[in-house]
């Protein structure tokens, strides 16, 4: 009996695909279909997956060519699958041609031709085509740039911006650049906005009044009445809001959330976060609208809403009156929490979660770190968790984004309570409700 095994993603299956499994099963007697995990996708670049593992697996078992599905998690895993199950013929499409005569040691490698004129990027990028504006006057915007390119049909066409000159080569290509937000409105299908804080509840209010998605940073306003009152109004018009935290995407922030509420570490007894920078001249914003929501989101995520109180201290520069620094503490029933942000003054940016069996440590800057250890009193026990860190969330953020709006429902890694509760907590210190040092 020959042996024939071969691997794919399998996203959208279509009928070129199918063609190349039938081929590959002509090849032998047996044929064994390999599909890529999400997160092996991940670490291959490939991040605007549309369907779900178990989605490509019942879609590659309906067309009947397959006499065994497994599933590709690791770097290496087709030198151990050729071993494991006696194969005869690797073959994949032409396109990869070269990239595994390496396996030509284990068994035959044969590259078929594939079916022109049709792959799941193209399906991908005819099923949506969304128009993204940028709006604020932050460098920031050049990373959402540079990020969007490698989010399949998310096209960057318009900017609004009274300080083109920090913005990127890149960015002044789009085809639209203004000054005038509701010009910008009537040019895009949905907007990213990185404005003053101040200024996001008349913005976002006007786009989804308008028929435009939003994806808005952090925080989405300065009144949490504000906020829910906005969730109501995209709920109503079937518009997608999200707000912008990129922490929230990166994969190893995602991984500890899950761990930690697993019971990996036992009952959270503390969360301490830590996110400082030195002030520079592309950053429009006060150090706790800048800070804040990012320290704030392990805190919400891992201990909720139901705190008892908290305190909020600030140092405010004295040549211009702003915050510098802010510390605030949290009571919870069982637990306290700790953050610390700043832009003006530099600490160590680490974040350490304390529970009743481990501990946490993820070291500066945590916000967009790949790495994070959990340790325990015994240190041989110590385990050192490792994941690929693309864009530093953005591209992710925007994927989910794409998605939320492609499935007409909100998809992203921050509940709407997260966010109220961020806009709650920043706004005492907008009404002054602080301690000033």
């Amino acid at each position: 009996m020959i042996k024939v095994i071969t691997y794919g993603t399998y996203d959208l299956l279509h009928h070129g695909h199918i063609r190349l499994l039938e081929r590959a099963k002509a090849l032998g007697d047996y044929l064994i279909v390999g599909v890529t995990a999400d997160d092996f996708d991940k670490t291959r670049g490939k991040i605007n997956v549309q369907q779900s593992l178990i989605e490509r697996i019942e879609a590659v078992k309906a067309t009947g060519l397959a006499d065994e599905i497994i599933i590709e998690e690791y770097e290496g895993q087709k030198i151990d699958d050729i071993k494991k199950y006696d194969i005869d013929i690797f073959t994949v499409g032409s396109d990869w041609v070269g990239k595994f005569d390496y396996l030509n040691e284990y068994c035959e490698v044969v590259y078929l031709e594939r079916t022109k004129g049709i792959s799941s990027s193209e399906l991908r990028e005819e099923k949506r085509s969304i128009h993204l504006g940028l709006v604020g006057n932050s460098s920031f915007l050049n990373k959402v740039k540079d990020e969007a390119e490698y989010v399949n049909g998310i096209q960057i066409s318009a900017l609004c911006t009274d300080n083109l000159n920090i913005m990127s080569d890149e960015i002044k290509k789009v085809d639209f650049i203004t000054n005038d937000y509701f010009k910008l409105i009537n040019n895009v299908d949905a907007v990213y906005i990185r404005s003053l804080p101040n200024m996001h509840y008349d913005q976002i209010k006007y786009a989804l009044n308008n028929g435009k998605h939003v994806l808005c940073e952090s925080p989405l306003t300065l009144d949490e009445k504000q906020t829910m009152e906005l969730f109501e109004l995209a709920k109503s018009k079937n518009l997608i809001l999200m707000e912008a935290i990129k922490t929230a995407y990166a994969t190893a922030y995602r991984r500890l959330l899950l761990l930690v509420k697993s019971g990996k570490i036992g009952d959270i007894v503390s969360v301490d976060a830590t996110c400082t920078s030195l002030k520079n001249n592309d950053n429009d914003w006060p150090g706790i609208y800048e800070w804040g929501p990012t320290a704030l989101l392990p805190v919400l995520q891992m201990l909720g809403s139901n705190c008892k109180d908290y305190r909020i201290v600030s140092h405010i520069d004295k040549n211009t009156q702003l915050d510098n620094f802010t510390k605030i503490d949290f009571l919870y029933e069982h637990s306290v929490a700790s953050i610390k942000v700043g832009d003006g003054v530099k600490s160590e940016g680490q974040l350490i979660i304390s529970g009743t069996k481990a501990y946490v440590y993820v070291p500066a800057p945590w916000w967009k770190t790949d790495y994070f250890e959990i340790r325990y009193e015994n240190q041989n026990n110590n385990q050192r968790y490792f994941y690929r860190l693309e864009g530093e969330g953005i591209r992710h953020e925007l994927v989910s984004f794409v998605k939320s709006i492609e499935n007409n429902i909100y998809l992203g890694n921050i509940d709407i309570i997260v966010t109220r509760d961020i806009t709650k907590i920043l706004n005492f210190f907008e009404k002054g409700i602080y301690q000033k040092i």
